[in-house]
This record gives structure tokens, sequence and C-alpha cells, in this order.
């Protein structure tokens, strides 16, 4: 089944890019450990699901792209053509000569209604050309006005116009250092909308990735394309071709629909977190070794200990003794109980794997099955350049502290009335903030009872 990709505002459109461009450069990539059999059909899945065939020897991106100013769609157009192993149709995209203002109401009253007709019948001409259509994902920011309020607004239109198709929101936590003095009430906003509409919320936090880059990658001076590369490098470690428990010896035909199946088994929890080993820089590949044992003892402990990344792990995190309740009093310090989890391990010797320690019922949640809670996808082929690598997509306590404090940030500049009038200009009053907080502090308190 194909996936329409929906890019929106500058992050969107910048980090969906870099996403295609990875996943066009993996496919491409030469894999000695696969036969020539299995190398094409994990290209032809990958093709399938990401790009159309428009013209010989040229993959079109199934994307829509979307922003309210035009520059970083030129841009983003241009250097998909010049990379020249890939494009995006020239036709799928929207722009205007004028922003939101990093204003959440502005995208979503203003800009979302007035071309409404206009961005869907973009989406449906892509949906169109799908032999089977898989759903949607879509690509935006919380900290701004057009990826937030713009990108709820499509979310719901898409919910609206294709009721029966997965969506999943890729979303982007702002640094909490803050980006725009507005972020945290975009941020409240744009959870609470994208709470109603979405089937899943992938979560990336600007804080964790930009760490990574600086200890992991080496990087010194951090560029936000630096920031989009490991990103999109984590986006296509999950949503490129791999085999479910399930599904024998062909890859799977409905990655969003699996994905969605396996993480998501109560409305009331849709946020998931992604992480994935090893990383490290190019030029250091060739001197690393990696071992599954090893690959997978880090995995664990980053879940349960709620690590984002491989470096600064508290190794003294353990799970709750059996028989304790998860959310007793008996339930240690900084321990991340987990709703559901899937691995998804790639390159070498994968199916011997054992991830018997992911099945620790005291790792879960009491009212779901521990063997329901974990699933695995398998494939043998290497995922760029890394000859084994795992990710890990949870659905956990893993953004509690970043959800409960972005909720708190706003609320106090709500208590204050700042910046309200910004708002109520474009139609947004105070009683969509009070849902919003509403909605989010039960998504908290559902989370929290784990």
């Amino acid at each position: 089944m194909s996936i329409v990709t929906v890019q929106l505002g500058q992050c969107g459109n910048q980090i969906g890019h870099e996403v295609f461009h990875s996943l066009c450069s993996d496919i491409h990539g030469t894999h000695g450990l696969c036969s020539r059999k299995e190398n094409q059909s994990y290209q032809d899945a990958c093709k399938e699901r990401f790009f159309c065939q428009e013209e010989p020897g040229v993959p079109v991106a199934r994307a829509v792209l979307v922003d309210m100013e035009p520059k970083v769609i030129s841009q983003t157009l241009s250097m998909a053509a010049r990379s020249g192993c890939w494009k995006y149709n020239q036709q799928s995209h929207f722009c205007q000569k004028q922003g939101s203002g990093n204003n959440w109401a502005n995208g979503y009253s203003v800009h979302g209604p007035r071309h409404k007709e206009s961005i869907m019948d973009l989406v449906q001409k892509e949906a169109e050309k799908c032999d089977r259509l898989g759903g949607f994902v879509t690509i935006m920011s919380m900290a701004g006005g057009t990826g937030s309020g713009l990108g709820a607004f499509v979310t719901q239109c898409l919910r609206d116009a294709f009721p029966a198709s997965f969506i999943l929101n890729h979303v982007i936590w702002p640094y909490g250092t803050g980006e725009v003095i507005v972020q945290n009430y975009n941020s409240v906003l744009t959870l609470a909308r994208l709470y109603r509409s979405a089937d899943a919320l992938l979560v990336h936090e600007n804080d964790v990735i930009h760490r990574i880059c600086a200890q992991l990658m080496n990087i010194k001076h951090i560029s936000f394309r630096d920031v989009n590369q490991v990103i999109a490098h984590q986006l296509g470690s999950v949503f490129q071709p791999a085999h479910t428990a399930q599904g024998g010896p062909d890859y799977s035909r409905n990655p969003l629909g699996d994905l969605v199946e396996t993480l998501v088994p109560h409305p009331e929890f849709k946020m998931l977190g992604l992480r994935n080993i090893p990383q490290v820089a190019e030029n250091s590949l060739p001197y690393s070794t990696f071992s599954w044992p090893g690959l997978i003892k880090h995995l664990r402990q980053m879940l349960i200990a709620n690590a984002q990344m491989e470096e600064g792990i508290d190794w003294q995190v353990r799970p709750p003794p059996p028989g304790s309740c998860s959310h007793s009093t008996n339930k240690p310090l900084h321990f991340n109980t987990s709703i559901a989890n899937l691995v998804i391990l790639r390159g070498k010797d994968v199916h011997s794997v054992d991830l018997g320690s992911f099945q620790d019922p005291s790792l879960y949640t009491s009212w779901l099955n521990p063997q329901d809670a974990l699933n695995s996808w398998r494939t043998p082929r290497a995922f760029n350049k890394y000859e084994k690598s795992a990710s890990l997509v949870s659905n956990s306590q893993f953004l509690l502290k970043p959800l409960d404090s972005v909720v708190g940030k706003a609320w106090n500049m709500f208590a204050s009335k700042a910046y309200i009038h910004q708002y109520t200009k474009f139609g947004i009053e105070e009683e969509d903030f009070l849902d919003s907080f509403t909605t989010l502090e039960q998504v908290i308190s559902s989370y929290t009872t784990l």
C-alpha cells in the first residue's frame, strides 16, 4: 500500500525532503549480504510505498508540499531535482506570498479555510495515483504558525475526506529554551486538535536530536539540516520495508496500518516515541563493530530509563519487582512504563536475535498481555551503511515530562492573558484554549496512571 506524505510549513518541507532523499539513497545502495532477488523485492516495496514512476528511471515522491511562503518550497523542489535520483511532482505544491507570523490561529482559522479546496484537491490527486492507499503521514512542527495551525486544520480535513485511511502525524517538538515566544500556546492548540483527528502522533524532540548531533555524530557546528538528516534516518529505519512476524516471506504491504494496530490499542494513548541505534559519525563506521546482544541490551535500557540515545543511559533503573503494580508507590523512580513496543531489526543474522528481554511483563501496563504488547519487524537487508541496526517505536510514558512542561508554561501565560489578543483577533477564543488544556491534562493523567 502507498503512503501519501503531506509536508507542512518550513520545517515539514525541509524534513520531508531529507526523508525522501534518505529513502532513495538507501534503496540505491549496494547490500552484498542480500540476494539480488531480496534487494529487488526491497526496492520494489519501497518505491510502491513512497514513489510513483511518472518518468522512466526517475521516481517521483508521493507528496504534497504546503507552505504559506514560496521560498522553502522552491528550494525543496530544486534540491530534489538536482539530486538526479528522485524528484517531486512540480504540480503537487501549494504556497502563498504571506506566512502565518508564528500565529497558530492565523494558520488554522484564516489560511486553512481560505485554501482548503486547493490543498485538498492536490491531496486527492496524489491519493488517486495510488493503486492502494494505505494512509497519510503529515510532517509538521508545533512551534510556528503554518506547520502547527494549518497542519492541524489539514489533518482535520484528511480525517473528514478519508475516514477509513490511517493518519500518522509526525510532529517536531520545539526546543525547550524557545524558538518562538508563543510556542507553548501553539503546541497546546496543535496537540489537542491532532489528538482528535489522527490515529497516532510520532514525536521528535529538537533538544534530543540536537544532542545526538553533538555527542554521537560529533558535529561541531550543528545546522537545521544536520538535525533534519538525523530525523530522516530514524524515520527511514521504521518505514523502509521489513518482514512482520505474521507476514511470511513478503514485506509488509501496509506499514501504517501495521504500526497503528501494533502500538495504539486504545484511542486515549496515541503518543509514539522513536529510538534508533547505533548512530555514529559516518567516518567512524569502518572502525565500529556492533553485536546484537549489545544493541538489544542498550535499546531495552534506553526504553525503561527513558534515555533518548546510547550515551548517558541510567543503568540503575530497573523494572518493578514481579507482582507489584506498575503505578504503585513501589514503582522505581524514573521507570518508563510501556503500553506497546515495536522493535525493528535490520542487517546481518537478524533472524537469530532474541527479544525475550522485551517480553518482561513488568515493562508494560497491566491491562495488556505482554505477548500482544511487543511486536518485531525484521529484514536481513542492512540500512544506510549500518551492518546491524535496531529501532524502537514505543507507546510509553516517554513524553510525560515535556508535555507537562509545555502545558504548564502555556497555562501560566494564559492565566496572565499574555498574547491572547493575537489569537482572538483570528477567531480563537479563550474557550478554545481551555478545551485544549482539558484535553491534554486528560492525556497527561492517562499516561501518568499506567
